[in-house]
């Protein structure tokens, strides 16, 4: 079974104003919501694709209840601890001549709530595969993510984890099966500008020297890279489309490389997968669908 954590779920409340104006009323012309946080969008994009998983994580108030109703819509298993205090975020996007976002802080996740997914946790088994992306909320231990890896190593479940700087270092000693930066990521943690894939390369490699199995660089326009356990590396530019949305992007890449590597167990079809995936829920003002996967899969003749 796959199951991805969302420490700071959200509702994604997405607006589009025509030429908005500060201090002013200005009115929709469009509106969107959906459940959100970047181990949800995998959840979603994986469902989308055919298969399923089970998302973790914390809620509260009147707005988890309405992320677990969404998410129940759409069929996606879930599990979420619900956290006494505050409420689950609401994230505004707003769509116009510039893209901005105001998100919001998240519910007060004590100690017990974290014992709480660590007991949840054990329930995995050998086989199992666990998605750890974003970032930490402000009032859990920084160390989160390799609390859960070192919690967890040794049980053969294949760790896929997404974040940045020191929350994906800190992680790799625990050897993930992939991790995911962008080129402007890993190029912050080595303090270096990345601009092309030859420039990617030696770093994704030293990210492995630290104990990545596979690197999978995402760089927007310019495509993405995968560096592989077995010293290969697959690069490609995007698939032709018009760019509407850049949120979810990343994890639906995610999705894509984990639906592709599941089905075929190959890592030159997962990355193409992958690829198409991110470019097909950025191509659209919704997540990624398995036809729109596979109509950019044909266009790059995979």
């Amino acid at each position: 079974m796959i199951y991805t954590v969302t420490f700071n779920p959200s509702l994604d409340y997405i607006v589009s104003v025509n030429h908005f104006k500060p201090g002013i009323v200005n009115r929709t012309v469009a509106e969107l919501m959906f459940p959100g946080g970047k181990g949800i969008n995998v959840s979603m994009v994986l469902k989308n694709l055919g298969y399923d998983s089970v998302a973790l994580g914390f809620m509260a108030g009147f707005t988890g209840n309405e992320i677990v109703r969404l998410l129940e819509e759409k069929e996606i298993n879930s599990d979420f601890i619900s956290v006494a205090h505050g409420m689950s975020r609401i994230n505004v996007k707003l769509r116009s001549d510039e893209e901005s976002e105001i998100n919001g802080m998240g519910p007060e996740i004590g100690r017990e709530d974290i014992q709480k997914l660590y007991t949840q946790l054990d329930k995995l088994k050998e086989g199992d595969i666990l998605v750890l992306a974003g970032s930490i909320p402000s009032v859990m231990p920084e160390s989160m993510y390799m609390d859960i890896m070192r919690y967890l190593s040794g049980r053969g479940i294949d760790i896929i984890v997404d974040a940045t700087k020191d929350l994906l270092l800190n992680v790799l000693e625990y050897h993930p099966f992939l991790i995911k930066p962008n080129n402007h990521e890993l190029g912050e943690i080595f303090g270096v500008k990345l601009k092309t894939k030859d420039d990617v390369i030696p770093y994704a490699r030293r990210m492995q020297e630290k104990g990545a199995r596979n690197v999978l660089v995402s760089m927007a326009g310019e495509g993405a890279l995968l560096v592989t356990e077995e010293g290969r590396v697959y690069e490609s530019m995007p698939p032709k489309g018009e760019v509407k949305n850049s949120v979810g992007a990343g994890d639906s890449m995610v999705a894509g490389f984990l639906a592709g590597y599941l089905s075929s167990h190959d890592y030159e079809q997962a990355f193409y997968m992958g690829l198409c995936t991110g470019s097909a829920s950025a191509f659209s003002d919704n997540l990624a669908t398995k036809p729109e996967v596979e109509a950019l899969l044909k266009q790059l003749g995979k």
